[in-house]
């Protein structure tokens, strides 16, 4: 396979966390080009690459085939739209856009453009996510009537990066930040709730977006809720799954970032496994025998995001990531702060079938 020519759009956190290490190490992808305003952060790193200051220079190199859009969230849509209508795959973060609108035009832009436009929803990728999966098409629980995912931190004081997410602007607040990562897996493990009801909120003191949800979707007989809070010094569950014949408890948190935010290479054959200390608990009845023992983690990896990539532009392999799923995504958030305003239950509508 000839290697995908990439460009990132910024050298942020996320860009240089969730995106160069495997841009840098999949034989599928050579990065070459780095978007910054100012400076040459990324040559520290990656001497290889080539830096130009604005999107327009960026996208005018005929070689670039993907552009991943790691900027500001408000840049997303006339970022992506820029460069699927200059020729240019697209990856970017999420959230996919700040707007339902936005989101659809992306979808129709994608379609007529013939180009790949893909959402980072990287969290598909995580141990624990790939383990409630397996259990839920093994019916291990029976028929589930309560899924429960929580995404908490201890951040008391204002964050010493990434201080646009605290700003009062389109897409900032811990919802659309970490919401959009817990309502993409419930849209992919259960499909689209029939009602939708939010409690989102500005918890400390300083705050001017929201640092607090609790999400609830109703599915009819299975009920979910999503929650973040970030004043959780001791963390609880990070998901519970309880079906009509058992449950599934996890706690800890994927390794994967934190072994990245270190500098670790995502290379080898153990990348992307949970050690025994984090496998989850299952208590259910199996052939007629009950257990309550520890369920090994399946192995999970950032890279698959880019490898099914790497295949849809290549190979036209079905993408995982559709722009159809990130429109959902905000759908969903739209509605939630429209639930969240009226403090009543909303009807979910306007979901697009992927």
């Amino acid at each position: 396979m000839q290697p995908i020519r990439a460009a990132l759009v910024s050298f942020g956190i996320s860009s240089r966390t969730f995106h160069a290490p495997f841009l840098t190490t999949m034989p599928e992808f050579q990065l070459v080009s780095v978007v910054e305003r100012s400076g040459e952060t990324s040559k520290e790193k990656y001497p290889f690459v080539k830096v130009v200051r604005s999107i327009e220079d960026l996208l005018k190199d005929d070689e670039i085939e993907l552009v991943v859009i790691t900027s500001p969230n408000e840049t997303h849509f006339p970022y992506a739209k820029m460069a699927m209508e200059a020729g240019k795959n697209v990856v970017l973060e999420k959230p996919f856009t700040t707007t339902s609108d936005e989101a659809v035009e992306l979808v129709r832009i994608s379609k007529s453009t013939g180009k790949v436009c893909a959402v980072y929803h990287n969290r598909r990728y995580v141990a624990d996510y790939l383990t409630m999966k397996q259990i839920l098409e093994k019916k291990l629980l029976g028929d589930l009537h309560e899924f429960e995912a929580h995404y908490d931190r201890y951040r008391p004081d204002p964050r010493t990066y990434g201080l646009w997410r605290e700003k009062p602007i389109p897409g900032s607040g811990v919802f659309y930040d970490l919401g959009s990562h817990l309502l993409d897996q419930s849209l992919q493990l259960f499909g689209h709730p029939q009602y939708i009801i939010a409690d989102i909120r500005k918890q400390k003191p300083y705050s001017v977006v929201d640092d607090y949800f609790d999400v609830r979707l109703d599915y009819g007989f299975l009920k979910v809720l999503v929650k973040s809070g970030m004043l959780v010094r001791e963390m609880g569950p990070r998901y519970m799954m309880h079906g009509t014949k058992g449950s599934f408890i996890k706690y800890g948190e994927d390794t994967q970032e934190e072994l990245l935010k270190a500098g670790k290479l995502p290379v080898g054959d153990e990348w992307g496994k949970e050690p025994g200390s984090q496998f989850g608990l299952i208590h259910t009845e199996i052939n007629g025998k009950v257990i309550r023992e520890v369920y090994p983690s399946v192995q999970g990896g950032f890279g698959g995001f880019y490898k099914n990539l790497a295949k849809t532009i290549r190979e036209d392999a079905p993408l995982m990531e559709k722009p159809e799923h990130g429109y959902n995504v905000i759908r969903l958030i739209e509605l939630a702060f429209e639930s969240n305003e009226k403090q009543c239950r909303v009807k979910v509508s306007g979901l697009l079938d992927t």
